[in-house]
């Protein structure tokens, strides 16, 4: 087939751009006060995040411009890369562990997260092993068992670190590309079943998990503890009413809230800008997943329609965990949101993903 190239989804595109840019004023606003305390620098946050921004956006106007059946081809050899970076993490003196996690590769404060990569390494993989293999894909043996048992290795090798909310957005992602590549939903409901009896396992294995089950359950059963940061939370939001406190005027940044800027942000968005605020953030996500979804039915093949619906369902897996935790809905998983919290990896390997969508989106028909 041959494929008619035009211009990217430019409300995808703006929408991008749009969210970045809020994501580097809110950064600054979240950080400041604990980037001085912490290295006497009131922008150390926001000259990083600003580093990583327009890395993020080279490699986004890179992928946005090179064909995406290039990655078809390149696919499995990306993958088994993910695969040695995550394996490495897991050797000590190798991996560094922050935050009481072994997710890190690299020098001081710099460094990549494999898990990252192996998010849109799976991605890859799984949308070119379930086009080649698509006669197949409603079989449970030949079809629905090797790719689950890629997804299961990768996802039991971010356990090892531990980094259970990567891994469920790893899982979810690619449990959406298979599902649209025609895995039979009698098939996938065993497994899911299955999947939650695993979950459960994982949840009572680690005492620090099921403290976040009983601390989501009733935060002021342990407001000093596990439920300090649930409660906080919502100390941020609630204040924030329609209109918010004002940029920069946040209360709970003072130390209050842990991580402000990276998975809370979305509290001080909620405190600073309102309901108003937080809402037109939602808004943007919304049109930009929307914009994604049109993309993948469009798409002018099978590759390139897996392949945007896997993005799409990390971006909006990514949205759904970190806002729930937010507003006390899920436990506190430790999931950033995509292109507004601070970040390096996370940051880039979005903004690189997006421009793989974007790239997409100029041949749909």
């Amino acid at each position: 087939m041959v494929k008619s190239r035009s211009a990217p989804d430019m409300l995808m595109l703006m929408c991008t751009l749009i969210l970045l840019t809020i994501g580097v004023v809110m950064v600054y606003s979240a950080s400041a006060v604990l980037a001085f305390h912490e290295f006497g620098d009131w922008y150390y946050y926001l000259k990083r995040q600003l580093l990583f921004a327009v890395l993020g956006v080279v490699a986004m106007l890179f992928t946005m411009n090179v064909d995406y059946g290039l990655w078809k081809k390149h696919a499995r050899l990306i993958l088994i890369m993910c695969f040695v970076m995550l394996a490495a993490v897991l050797i000590p003196g190798v991996g560094v562990v922050r935050g009481g996690a072994r997710s890190w590769l690299g020098i001081g404060s710099f460094g990549i997260q494999p898990s990252e990569f192996m998010k849109m390494g799976m991605i890859l993989f799984l949308s070119k092993l379930l086009t080649d293999r698509q006669n197949k894909i409603a079989l449970f043996t030949e079809g629905l068992l090797p790719p689950l048992g890629l997804v299961g290795l990768a996802f039991g090798l971010i356990m090892l670190q531990p980094d259970l909310g990567t891994g469920v957005v790893l899982m979810g992602a690619a449990l959406l590309i298979i599902y649209a590549s025609g895995a039979r939903l009698l098939h996938l409901s065993y497994l899911g079943m299955a999947g939650l009896v695993g979950f459960v396992g994982l949840i009572i294995a680690a005492p620090y998990r099921l403290q976040r089950i009983t601390a989501f359950l009733d935060p002021w059963a342990d407001p000093l503890g596990a439920g300090y940061q649930a409660i906080q939370s919502l100390y941020a939001i609630g204040p924030g009413g329609f209109v918010g406190l004002g940029l920069g005027m946040s209360r709970q940044k003072y130390s209050y809230l842990p991580e402000p800027q990276t998975d809370f942000i979305f509290s001080i968005i909620a405190e600073e800008l309102g309901f108003i605020g937080g809402g037109c953030v939602l808004i943007l996500f919304l049109l930009l997943l929307w914009r994604g979804m049109r993309t993948a039915i469009t798409a002018p093949d099978m590759f390139g329609s897996l392949l945007a619906t896997g993005i799409v369902g990390m971006i909006a897996v990514q949205v759904i965990i970190n806002i729930g935790v937010v507003i006390g809905m899920f436990p506190v998983t430790g999931i950033t949101l995509p292109l507004i919290s601070a970040g390096g990896s996370s940051l880039t390997l979005m903004l690189t993903s997006i421009g793989i969508l974007l790239n997409i989106s100029r041949y749909a028909r």
